[in-house]
């Protein structure tokens, strides 16, 4: 995954205003609760330290949650549009995907049955996956119940936040 132009060191980070450090964190993830418990938890003695502290320690999110967050993700295969570092974050994200031959119809045709499904666009963690893996997951989801595939989408839903974390935040 590309890393972010310019990282802020982890010990500016624990000295940011409160304010100042929740808005360094939105373009992780857009949930209140996320950004608010991570500011009140500095400071961290590592990035090891503050992204296992993101990963563990804050209760899943709630569908509201979810449903907000997801209003700033695009479809998987599509590039966020925008110059917001939160664009930036999610094109690095999807820059390894093969996109080559029926690829990209694939992934389109994967969306739309998602989409009808649960009325929501196919989240999933894409740093680190094939376009191949990535259709069979959506694949697989699609036989989730509502309540099941609310679970793993928030669960992706923390995953990329903690990727963007981490692109985000160097020791």
């Amino acid at each position: 995954m590309k890393r972010a132009d310019h990282p802020m060191r982890l010990d500016v980070f624990n000295e940011l205003p409160a304010g100042e450090a929740a808005n360094f964190l939105r373009p992780c993830v857009d949930v209140d609760r996320w950004i608010d418990t991570l500011v009140s938890a500095r400071p961290f003695h590592s990035l090891h330290a503050l992204s296992s502290f993101a990963l563990q320690h804050v209760p899943a999110f709630s569908p509201g949650e979810i449903s907000a967050a997801l209003a700033h993700h695009p479809r998987i295969g599509e590039r966020a549009p925008g110059a917001s570092r939160e664009a930036d974050l999610s094109r690095g994200e999807q820059a390894s995907l093969k996109l080559e031959g029926d690829a990209f119809e694939r992934l389109e045709a994967a969306n739309r049955a998602y989409e009808q499904r649960f009325n929501r666009v196919f989240l999933i963690r894409a740093a680190g996956r094939s376009t191949e893996e990535i259709l069979a997951e959506c694949e697989r989801r699609l036989g989730n119940d509502e309540e099941n595939e609310l679970r793993e989408v928030g669960e992706q839903l923390r995953q990329i936040a903690v990727l963007r974390l981490k692109d985000s935040v160097q020791d």
